[in-house]
This record gives structure tokens, sequence and C-alpha cells, in this order.
């Protein structure tokens, strides 16, 4: 359902995070400095060594604040980590193929911040902005989405790269619209 102002033609992804339906990217595609977000030192493309062996979920999940994992607590993927899994790679894995762990988890640090872009968009489509701001949105909004986007190529391509490198500059010029919500 399209929110106020936002243009319903725009076919934005999913932008809430699945872990049921992705294959633990987060867990293996980043690295872990051993400081107060996380126990441990752990390499990028490497598995946690707190993933479950036998399926994607955390050995540790219920106690990751009192273990020393706050940084996974406040991690969340908005959703690339289910599209990377289910539509880029169609439901294959890297415990399925162990050659696709380095392609998933490259997809995974490519669609984050374009998935991340397309939340803080979805959120000013809802502003009362004048119609030129609001056209130079969904543009920007129509460009991340990719949403025909079947291979990371999609995502890599020069007009939708450019696209997420302009949402720095163009959210303060939604400040003059932005009130505040008591």
């Amino acid at each position: 359902m399209p929110l106020s102002g936002q243009t319903p033609d725009i076919d934005l992804p999913e932008l809430t995070a699945d872990c049921s339906r992705c294959a633990a990217l987060c867990c293996v595609a980043y690295p872990f400095e051993e400081d107060e977000d996380f126990a441990i030192l752990k390499e990028t493309d490497t598995p946690c060594p707190n993933l479950s062996p036998q399926c994607f979920s955390c050995s540790i999940h219920e106690d990751l604040d009192t273990r020393g994992f706050g940084g996974c607590i406040a991690y969340s993927c908005a959703g690339a980590g289910q599209r990377v899994s289910e539509v880029l790679f169609q439901g294959e894995t890297w415990r399925d193929d162990a050659d696709l762990l380095p392609h998933m988890t490259h997809a995974l640090r490519v669609l984050r911040p374009i998935h991340e872009a397309l939340l803080i968009l979805r959120e000013a489509a809802g502003l009362p902005l004048p119609d030129a701001l609001r056209a130079d949105l969904n543009v920007l909004m129509a460009t991340l989405a990719v949403s025909d986007g079947r291979t990371i190529w999609d995502f890599e391509e020069p007009q939708v790269q450019e696209a997420l490198a302009e949402v720095p500059a163009f959210i303060p010029r939604l400040a003059p619209y932005v009130t505040l919500r008591g």
C-alpha cells in the first residue's frame, strides 16, 4: 500500500529483514572487531562460530547481549538478505555450494546500502513535498528499487550506484518539510 504522496507504480522490495528466509549472510559477510559490539574477532566471509552448523540460525541468539554481541542485535539488513537468498540465488546457499559464499556475501554488501536508502526514501515519500522534489524522490526510489533485478550486476549498474551516491546529498533537501511528531 503506497504511503501518502508516494507514487503507487514504484514497486519497492521488501524492506524488513526476515532471517528465516536468508542464508545467515550477515553472520558470514561482515568482519567482527573484538570490542564492545563483538566479543570475538572474525574475518570477512567467514561464518560466525555461533552460527548453528545444522541450520542458518544463531546458537546463542537468546544471549547475544550478555555474551557480548550487541552488534548483532543492532544490525538489520533491511530485507537485503532474503532478497539475495531468494531472488538473486533462487534458494541456493553457500552451504549447498561453498563456491557461492563470496558471491552471496558480495551481493549482500551491495544490496544492503540500497535497501537502507530505500527505507529512508520510503519515509520521505510521506512528507508534504513540492512537486519537483517529489519527482526527484520518485526517480531515486524507482532507480534504487531495481524491481526487475535478478543478478548482482543489475544492482551494480552505474545508474543504480549513482542514485545511491546521490541519496546523502538529497536528504538535507527534505529538512524544510519534516515536522516534529509529538
